[in-house]
């Protein structure tokens, strides 16, 4: 009798010590900023903000590397969980990233415009799509698109030539020739086909498609918002109607799938017929080569011709978009810190001599690689502004998350773990990672390529697929083209630098960071959002 009530009294005990364990960890011990309204929480402040990372950045300082903000209402749970914690993020994303999905709405969004693609694919479904994929985005494979991207960067550079007209200088929208310039790459790299941006200009179908797709969907009103909140409580055919109604943002996205689609036909009659000859196909492009890995597969595991025809839609928004708005903040920054430019373009024009020594006339990818004071500014770019600035995730599972850096609870006390139950959001601030001064040093907060000298930088926790960055995800469903980025940024850097000197423009515009899309964004001039997407910069030759 005894022995039994000694086991009842510790197993109460073991209980109640494991229910309070498990509140100590919970969500609802973690500190986080009042919410400014019941109905719209903190995510519609957060998508509205006038510069990505502000508000971020300011719960950073008061809270710590990890805070829990308010839903929208509707939302479940009614609290989400932000953090720019490095062993929150690496578990997040590369130890258990199927337990971490994405959010159903952000997901339906992408949906409506791409297709089921690799981008939205989840679970076994996005195994599926990678084990197809995976051949064409080879390192040894992208290499061979070297003389591509050189070959669309020399055109780039004629056109400004000529549109200089023998001036010293001229006042340029950089950003809309980078994305022309990066769509007429991935046209041909991914299809072998020739969308003609740069011809065109912005008489292009593709290119009046695109122009500031991104920021216009991202300007909801109160109403849109709320609206939005609901998405994650509604049935997924009941989400796949949503593109058919008639209003906006739907009806610019279902234009953009519609044009793609016209495309994305062609492309795909003319790729299949080409390998369905008997002869061995010799095209590099991606399409081919996914076309061959899909034909070859299993047939359970192969793609649809709605999934391949995604995964074009996907290519070129992610190819083009993500690479072109890297560059053009790599650009801006280079024309506010002359003195780091004139460094980088003599170490071009040195490797330049070297290779004209050896009587070739193009940079070997060996060439790029050595520059190293033009990885470094591209690092620091890809650090100091990323264009993807979160990926939300939602638990598929009750699970516990790590953190480096502990925060103080509620109730005062220290926190190294935080128990988040299925069904939990999670906005992970890629933004506010990237600005830790313990990994990135004191001068996290300027643009510095510098830092990438010191040997200790982003040495910590390992995140990222490059550099310790978020810049390009992590783990399983990481960005399957990073390495195309970022050899295409590396070959059309040393195109411009090598002919161009870039400097702030004449009007002295002003340039925020925009929020766009759901966790992006793009640089615009303050007060003149009405020119939508841009960056206004002088050009001159160099001398």
């Amino acid at each position: 009798m005894l022995t039994s009530g000694l086991v009842a009294l510790v197993l109460i005990a073991v209980l109640a010590g494991l229910v309070y364990l498990l509140r100590s960890k919970s969500i609802q011990r973690v500190r986080g900023p009042p919410s400014p309204s019941f109905l719209l929480g903190h995510e519609h402040a957060l998508i509205t903000q006038n510069e990505v990372g502000d508000l971020e950045f300011e719960w950073m300082r008061t809270y710590g590397l990890t805070w829990r903000i308010r839903g929208q209402f509707g939302a479940s749970p009614i609290h989400i969980l932000m953090t720019a914690d490095p062993k929150a993020l690496q578990h997040i994303y590369q130890k258990s990233g199927y337990n971490y999905t994405k959010r159903r709405s952000a997901n339906m969004m992408a949906e409506n415009m791409t297709g089921p693609g690799i981008a939205v694919a989840l679970g076994r479904d996005h195994q599926r799509h990678r084990k197809i994929m995976n051949p064409a985005f080879s390192a040894a494979h992208l290499r061979t698109f070297l003389p591509l991207f050189q070959r669309i960067g020399t055109k780039m550079v004629e056109q400004w030539k000529t549109d200089l007209s023998g001036a010293e200088r001229m006042n340029m929208v950089v950003n809309k020739w980078l994305s022309r310039a990066t769509m007429d790459i991935i046209g041909e790299a991914a299809f072998d086909y020739q969308y003609g941006a740069l011809d065109k200009g912005i008489g292009s179908p593709i290119i009046k498609a695109y122009d500031n797709l991104f920021s216009d969907i991202n300007k909801p009103s109160v109403m849109v918002s709320l609206f939005r909140a609901t998405w994650d409580h509604i049935p997924i055919p009941v989400l796949r109607l949503f593109r058919f109604i008639p209003a906006e943002p739907f009806t610019r996205l279902r234009n953009v799938r519609s044009l793609f689609t016209e495309y994305g036909k062609q492309i795909l009659r003319e790729q299949r017929s080409e390998l369905d000859v008997e002869k061995e196909s010799k095209s590099k492009d991606v399409m081919s080569i996914l076309i061959k890995a899909n034909s070859s597969a299993d047939p359970q595991t192969r793609l649809s011709d709605a999934e391949i025809m995604a995964e074009m839609f996907t290519l070129t928004v992610a190819g083009h978009e993500t690479t072109a708005s890297t560059l053009t903040f790599l650009t801006y920054e280079l024309a506010k810190h002359p003195e780091y430019q004139t460094r980088l373009r003599k170490e071009i024009q040195d490797r330049r001599a070297l290779v004209m020594s050896r009587g070739d006339t193009n940079f070997s990818m060996e060439d790029l690689d050595s520059l190293a004071l033009t990885m470094n500014a591209i690092k620091e770019t890809l650090r100091f502004h990323p264009i993807v600035t979160g990926l939300p995730r939602v638990a598929t599972k009750d699970d516990v998350i790590p953190l480096a850096y502990p925060i103080i609870s509620t109730t005062g006390e220290a926190i190294s773990e935080i128990l988040v139950r299925a069904g939990q959001i999670i906005f992970p601030s890629f933004m506010a990672y990237q600005r830790l001064k313990d990994i990135w040093g004191e001068d996290a907060d300027v643009w510095n390529p510098d830092r990438w000298l010191r040997p200790e930088t982003g040495k910590q926790t390992n995140v990222g697929v490059f550099a310790n960055l978020m810049s390009f995800s992590a783990g399983v469903q990481a960005c399957i083209g990073w390495k195309f980025s970022l050899i295409e940024m590396q070959a059309l850097l040393a195109e411009i630098l090598e002919n161009f000197e870039l400097s702030p423009s004449s009007e002295k515009h002003a340039i925020r960071r925009a929020p766009a899309g759901f966790g992006g964004m793009v640089p615009m001039v303050e007060g003149r959002e009405d020119l939508g997407t841009a960056m206004p910069l002088q050009v001159s030759l160099v001398q």
